[in-house]
């Protein structure tokens, strides 16, 4: 993680900078917050969290769902401990929607089940329909829209229904770089396309190797969350487990999913430009004097 590891006089592990200043680990991840999911999340492991204190792992079971609100509430309120503590929290991870909804005054408005399927049935195979109800009562939002992706529409009118506020209202502090913390600084990890993709298979192979079927195995006991169902890795091995695929052809659509993962993370947070990129071997450096200043 890029952090000065230190004994404390009990024996136990501590992390700090050069400075003293203590440090501790916000994990960003939908993944990782789940107990049980492990192998698959590269998951830091019990004597990793036993030197430096995590945040945000092993809250949930995998039946709970995860989401972006929720996920908002806990991480800030982890980062707000750790700063009363007199500690820098290190936000660790590749979720950009996570990350933004922690640092950034960021809205999610409501839904509401009924509401958007009674829309639905409504407009049901009409975007033009959709579109133009959308026209009159939230312009903004209709002309960043595909006037044939009814599904959208549908949520738009939804949020207007449930709320009598525009849905292009809640999405004013996506267009702003105004982080909740002063100070806040943003460090990626920039490597170079073709080593990333040869990383990326090898960590899937690594994470079957180490067990991720078996651990499949054991969570499909029991009814999973749509969130914990969808993460890349555990979807396909589940399809394999049910008999839909071979193991091969699950390890392959992994691999694929993942590597299309990474590309739409740095996509996502080239768009940031508060993004201070790096290369592996200097982000050592740049992680100690960040969390030091």
């Amino acid at each position: 993680m890029g952090l000065d590891v230190a004994r404390t006089a009990n024996g136990r592990a501590r992390a700090g900078t050069r400075t003293g200043r203590s440090v501790e680990i916000v994990a960003v991840d939908a993944f990782t917050v789940y107990r049980g999911m492990d192998v698959g999340t590269a998951k830091p492991a019990p004597q990793e969290r036993a030197g430096v204190r995590h945040h945000l792992i092993d809250v949930l079971d995998p039946w709970q769902d995860c989401s972006v609100e929720w996920f908002q509430r806990a991480a800030r309120t982890a980062i707000n401990e750790v700063l009363e503590r007199g500690a820098t929290p290190l936000l660790v991870g590749g979720s950009g929607l996570y990350f933004r909804a922690v640092v950034d005054p960021l809205e999610f408005p409501p839904t509401d089940p009924a509401v958007r399927a009674a829309l639905t049935r409504h407009y049901g195979e009409d975007p033009a329909a959709a579109h133009a109800a959308l026209v009159a009562v939230d312009p903004a939002a209709a002309a960043r829209m595909d006037p044939g992706n009814v599904r959208r529409a549908v949520r738009a009118l939804e949020v207007v229904q449930l709320t009598g506020r525009p849905f292009s209202g809640w999405r004013q502090a996506w267009d702003r770089w105004e982080p909740l913390y002063a100070g806040l600084r943003v460090i990626g990890m920039q490597v170079a396309r073709p080593l990333l993709a040869t990383r990326l298979d090898a960590r899937v192979d690594a994470m079957v190797d180490a067990g991720l079927v078996a651990e499949c195995r054991t969570l499909a006991r029991r009814p999973l969350s749509v969130t914990a169902r969808q993460a890349i890795g555990y979807a396909e091995i589940l399809d394999h487990l049910e008999g839909s695929c071979t193991l091969a052809d699950a390890v392959a659509r992994s691999k694929q999913r993942t590597r299309r993962y990474a590309a739409r993370q740095q996509r996502w947070f080239a768009g940031d430009p508060r993004v201070r990129w790096e290369t592996p071997p200097n982000a050592r450096e740049v992680l100690l004097a960040a969390c030091s200043s």
